[in-house]
């Protein structure tokens, strides 16, 4: 091999592995971001207030409507 393939064998090598620890390095930072978000739902307590009386009002509607038959 002459110098000049051998030069260029050894920059694409260090391109190369620059490429993969660069890599490495992000799928590091997502995998920590993915572990510092926890997954949290917040429970609104007056949105389920309302929906347990719209079911029931809904429910003794049906029960009066259905009676009559």
């Amino acid at each position: 091999m002459t110098d000049a393939t051998k030069k260029m064998a050894a920059a694409l090598a260090a391109v190369n592995a620059y490429l993969q620890e660069e890599e490495a390095h992000l799928f590091q930072q997502k995998q920590a971001a993915a572990q510092l978000q926890p997954v949290q739902q917040d429970v609104n307590t007056w949105a389920l207030s309302g929906l347990q009386d719209m079911m029931s009002l809904r429910q003794l509607i049906q029960m009066k409507a259905f009676s009559r038959f």
